[in-house]
């Protein structure tokens, strides 16, 4: 019996080696699974950048005309219009939700911590790029470029003053009308007067004429909610009701990103692969205007591969890229669209599931970073001046330096989140320093390369701000528990001394415990 008991023990032995192996290798697949399922709208949406340009490099030699390009375009225009869509219900409900949710002490704390944030890194992305400008010096011998010949067709933006840039700026920052700020923005024009003087002479006036352009005027939204979360807090109970319709419809926006997210991947692969279709000669262009090129994207890679990072870690003591890992969603995101506040539903959903950022940070600052912060677009406008003006064999000296910092940090502030939405602000630039605007067609023909990296540093710039803020925040909290603990453990040392020095409280504990310890004894003397 021991034997056979011995031989099926043995048996057993034998069998379970491959079960184990079989277990084993459930559990890799089972973890693969795990992987693929937690990570498939990252792989798809990187895997629909790569398929956009195989499709463009494919569909390229085809010769399709400007309708077929339309046709072709088609599904990325509806993942443009869909993100749209949800821009101004996001930043409005987010904005007023995480306003309303935090204190006036840590919202304007939080406040001074993210203006500091977002003056300071775009300086630093300014003089950056005024740095690599006059080292790199890519208009040095590009002054044979024309922009015939490089086939470029769009128009040059009209020159503006830059006082009247500012103060359209601040102008729309209180919009008359709410309603037409959701789809409506301020913009000064210039009418061109003719006027007789005493002499006989003719001269003509440029006239400053207040207009009202296509475009959502998100700076002035941004400070209505701000202000009416504040106002909602101010109220107590009679605002709650507000704040949670406000909080409600800020999910269910929330939900609606998460079912476009899934359609991202497909509208990414058409946008990518439209977009290179369009381009008539790719070739001449980057072997024209490649060091411009070159300038650019280096300093994108530099500011959001080595400044921005060490910025976040030298704040938090955290590892950055780990932090960066779980936002590839919204920078390919970024990317494919060429906008800021396109991104900005994408980037909430993901810094708060695979970041864990609070969502009171998160709905606060993000909106007001998509608006205000625009590293990448400093970067570029700083290097389209200095190369405007290496193109025109124009030396800058130091006040036309200053001038290019300053004006290029405020003009970024009041860029519009939309595709070659910099581009416009250069011109007040240009205008600063005293540059001719007529070149800006050349900014104009490479500014769908470069606006993608301008757009990705944008973003990644308002996600580690808002990481260094969830951090302090959280730090904060922790501190006031520990005092709280440390009270508390004070007021029961209090209390215990108390009872010692009583001689009434003793008594009574003495009688009490004496009592608690007889009673055990009685029930066993009665079992």
């Amino acid at each position: 019996m021991e034997a056979a008991a011995d031989e099926g023990k043995a048996g057993n032995g034998h069998a379970e080696g491959p079960a184990a192996a079989e277990r084993g290798g459930g559990g890799g697949l089972r973890g693969c699974r795990g992987f693929l399922r937690r990570n498939a709208l990252v792989l798809l949406t990187v895997s629909g950048v790569v398929a956009g340009v195989a499709l463009g490099a494919a569909v390229r030699g085809a010769a399709l005309r400007p309708a077929q390009v339309a046709y072709l375009a088609f599904p990325g225009e509806l993942l443009l219009r869909m993100l749209r869509m949800v821009i101004l219900p996001l930043v409005v409900c987010s904005l007023v939700s995480g306003a309303a949710s935090l204190d006036t002490r840590s919202l304007g704390r939080l406040g001074g911590i993210a203006l500091a944030y977002f003056l300071g890194t775009t300086l630093l992305a300014s003089g950056l790029a005024v740095a690599l400008g006059f080292i790199v010096r890519p208009g040095a011998g590009a002054s044979a470029l024309n922009a015939p010949g490089l086939g470029l067709t769009a128009p040059v933006p009209s020159s503006k003053e830059t006082v009247d840039s500012f103060l359209d700026l601040v102008r729309n920052l209180f919009p008359a009308n709410l309603v037409a700020a959701a789809f409506r923005t301020y913009v000064t024009e210039y009418k061109m007067l003719l006027r007789n003087t005493t002499s006989g002479n003719v001269t003509w006036e440029k006239i400053p004429v207040g207009t009202e352009t296509e475009g959502m005027n998100i700076l002035g939204l941004v400070l209505f909610a701000l202000v009416l979360g504040v106002a909602l807090k101010k109220l107590g109970q009679e605002g709650e009701d507000l704040i949670r319709f406000f909080n409600s419809f800020n999910e269910a926006t929330m939900v609606l990103v998460s079912w476009i997210m899934w359609y991202v991947p497909i509208g990414i692969m058409f946008l990518v692969g439209s977009k290179i279709v369009e381009m008539e000669d790719i070739v001449l262009l980057v072997t024209s205007l490649g060091k411009y090129i070159f300038a650019s994207i280096l300093g994108h890679f530099i500011h959001g591969g080595i400044i921005l990072p060490l910025i976040y870690f030298a704040s938090t003591r955290q590892n950055p890229y780990r932090f960066l890992l779980g936002l590839i969603t919204p920078f390919a995101t970024a990317f494919a669209t060429c906008s800021s506040s396109a991104t900005l539903p994408s980037m909430i959903k993901c810094i708060e599931e695979n970041n864990g950022v609070d969502k009171r940070i998160s709905r606060f600052i993000l909106p007001i970073g998509a608006t205000v912060n625009m590293d990448g677009a400093a970067i570029f406008q700083c290097m389209a001046a200095v190369f405007i003006a290496q193109l025109n064999n124009v030396d800058l000296n130091p006040g036309q330096i200053f001038t290019i910092l300053v004006t290029a940090t405020a003009s970024s502030v009041g860029a519009a989140g939309i595709p070659a939405g910099g581009v416009l602000t250069i011109a007040i630039i240009l205008e600063a320093i005293g540059l001719p605007t007529n070149d800006l067609s050349l900014i104009l023909a490479v500014d769908w390369i470069v606006d993608r990296t301008t757009t990705v540093v944008n973003v990644e710039g308002d996600a580690l701000g808002a990481g260094i803020l969830n951090y302090l925040n959280e730090k904060e909290k922790k501190e006031k528990e520990q005092e709280l603990k440390e009270v508390n453990v004070e007021a029961v040392a209090n209390s215990k001394s108390e009872g010692e020095t009583s001689p009434l409280v003793t008594h009574k504990n003495q009688v009490s415990n004496t009592t608690s310890t007889a009673d055990p004894e009685s029930k066993e003397s009665v079992l």
